[in-house]
């Protein structure tokens, strides 16, 4: 049976060192054994939990809730899987229904297919909008909805062009920083900083206002604290949420000098 220590366990799975020991001071992933020289060793049962930490991330379940699922003594691991896969396949048609908006969008940009208003926004989730709403108000107060409105607000004027440019500029900003994680670039390099530049860019865009330090640095631990944001960043690359947070941060600290 292979025994991976700590960084080959997070090189075979792409999760941080760093993350790896939050899970086990955690309790939710500990290592088979600890040696003498302090070393966690992790064997294959330990790499089948992780992979199912990483399955419930990618569908948005809190931490604890991971956990408490794990522990379950009537946690079955098959019957995990299958369900698991009932909702990667609902998910992946979502998705495939919002590639399918920017490629009509794209096309109505260039004159080959013409696409109405109201097409514009099948395939999003107004639920998954307003819970994301509702906790931003509930961590930052009654100031935070005046804020929302405003963005919204601001994003009535936005034609088709602005949508499609919009969704463009942000997935190459993901593309972008997960390219920069792959290299090993720290956050706080040039090449890095300039994604940020663009990355607060598009934010204020979004938000229809120019954001303080403070809110840029508020909303990378947003990125790392909720569970919709962690999966999302995850799956484009593993431990890009916390690179993406760490460069806000420093980003901002620069910016706020």
């Amino acid at each position: 049976m292979s025994v991976y220590t700590v960084k080959q366990m997070a090189k075979l799975s792409g999760v941080s060192v760093r993350a790896l020991h939050h899970y086990d001071a955690i309790g939710l992933l500990r290592p088979r054994a600890v040696g003498a020289n302090g070393y966690r060793y992790y064997d294959r049962q330990d790499l089948l939990r992780l992979q199912q930490i990483l399955f419930h991330r990618a569908l948005e379940t809190p931490l604890k809730d991971i956990q408490a699922a794990l522990d379950d003594p009537a946690f079955d691991l098959a019957a995990a899987l299958h369900a698991h896969r009932e909702r990667l396949v609902a998910e992946a048609e979502r998705y495939a229904k919002l590639v399918d908006i920017v490629d009509r969008t794209l096309a109505d940009l260039k004159g080959d297919e013409t696409m109405e208003d109201k097409e514009m926004f099948k395939g999003f989730d107004p639920e998954k909008q307003a819970r994301h709403e509702a906790e931003l108000v509930e961590r930052y107060g009654d100031g935070m909805a005046e804020k929302i409105a405003h963005s919204k607000a601001g994003m009535k004027s936005w034609g088709k062009g602005d949508w499609a440019g919009f969704q463009q500029e942000g997935a190459a900003i993901e593309h972008d920083m997960a390219k920069a994680l792959s290299q090993g670039l720290p956050a706080d390099s040039d090449v890095v900083a300039a994604i940020m530049r663009r990355h607060w860019a598009w934010i204020a865009k979004s938000w229809n206002r120019e954001p303080t330090p403070d809110a840029f640095t508020g909303l990378g631990r947003l990125y790392l604290e909720n569970p919709e944001f962690t999966a999302r960043y995850e799956a484009i690359a593993p431990g890009l949420t916390e690179y993406l947070a760490e460069a806000m941060r420093v980003f901002a600290e620069k910016r706020a000098a």
